[in-house]
């Protein structure tokens, strides 16, 4: 059965109010939640002015229990059960060219972490699911029948886990493994973890095979181009991440559509040497939480905010200044 709906989010966005201040919603703009989750950076965007906000989200659960909020914003909050990554044209859809701000939160989030039965988390016995859209192949599923290299190359390419073939190793013996308590056990053991371990070495693990399950690495580098594509000049761009493999590309993608490559040598071809106009300027220096967020808020202690803003100049084509 599923949760009862709540009545209001329970979780705080990590950097809320960076997050709110770096977009500065006002009256009459359009802007777009790409990762609604628990409704909050949508709450205090509509709380802010009298913006109208697009919230998107590919879990199920979280349009469903976004309803609520959307029936009593008047109007002005739109739920649209899709990728972020295809924010562009489902904005086209709903007849919106282009909007002032977007704002992503990068990530599993706290409703999807803290609810066992979605499989994402080992701090409560759960399925081995870890789906964010409820479709697709499981994490059972994928444990259970890619080969070993398979997995060993996830693990250490998603998790940066030196040890990923003896995991893998493990995890092939192990076979069949439904649970979340199974595949972390499996993991400490093959890694002789002991209780007195500062950090839980499964948590590198879930978060590889999590990632790579809703190819969120794919999906932030859809998502950054379809917003550099809808942001109106002027518009804001906020983004959130956790950990180092996110935070890498945001910075990656800014840095190059904002013109903060080196200079070309005069031995490279004209092509490699001409960078088109930069699509975005005046971006901020990476913003953390302060201790008082990181001990209310465990969670934030790992976030990185970085804003930037839309200039004048078209969109880059997605094979410009892509990342090496």
């Amino acid at each position: 059965m599923s949760p009862e709906p709540r009545a209001a989010a329970p979780h705080v966005p990590v950097l809320l109010a960076e997050v709110v201040s770096a977009l500065a919603p006002a009256a009459g703009e359009v802007h777009v939640d790409g990762t609604f989750g628990a409704g909050g950076y949508s709450r205090a965007i509509l709380e802010k002015g009298a913006a109208r906000v697009y919230a998107f989200d590919r879990d199920p659960d979280a349009i469903r229990e976004g309803e609520a909020l959307a029936a009593s914003s008047g109007g002005r909050l739109t739920l649209v059960p899709e990728r972020f990554s295809r924010m562009r044209q489902a904005l086209a859809d709903r007849g919106v060219e282009t909007v002032d701000g977007v704002a992503l939160d990068i990530g599993v989030s706290s409703m999807q972490l803290d609810r066992a039965e979605r499989g994402f988390s080992f701090q409560s016995d759960g399925p081995l699911d870890m789906r964010m859209a409820r479709e697709g192949e499981s994490a059972a599923d994928f444990l259970n029948h890619a080969p070993e290299e398979a997995i060993a190359d996830v693990i250490y390419r998603y998790g940066d886990e030196p040890k990923s073939r003896r995991i893998a190793r493990a995890i092939v013996a192990a076979r069949p493994i439904e649970r979340t308590g199974e595949l972390a056990d499996i993991v400490r053991k093959a890694l002789g973890w002991h209780s007195g371990m500062k950090k839980d070495p499964a948590t590198r693990t879930f978060q590889a095979i999590r990632i790579h399950l809703n190819e969120e690495l794919q999906e932030l580098e859809g998502g950054l181009a379809a917003a550099e594509q809808v942001l109106a000049p002027g518009g804001r761009l906020a983004v959130v991440t956790f950990h180092s493999l996110e935070d890498r590309l945001v910075k990656r993608f800014l840095k190059a559509r904002s013109g903060d490559v080196p200079s070309g040598s005069r031995h490279l071809p004209e092509q490699a040497r001409t960078a088109p106009a930069p699509s975005f300027e005046a971006v901020a220096k990476p913003i953390r939480a302060g201790a008082e967020e990181v001990r209310a808020n465990p969670r934030a202690r790992s976030a990185t905010l970085r804003v930037a803003r839309r200039s004048q100049a078209p969109a880059w084509k997605s094979s410009e200044g892509a990342p090496a």
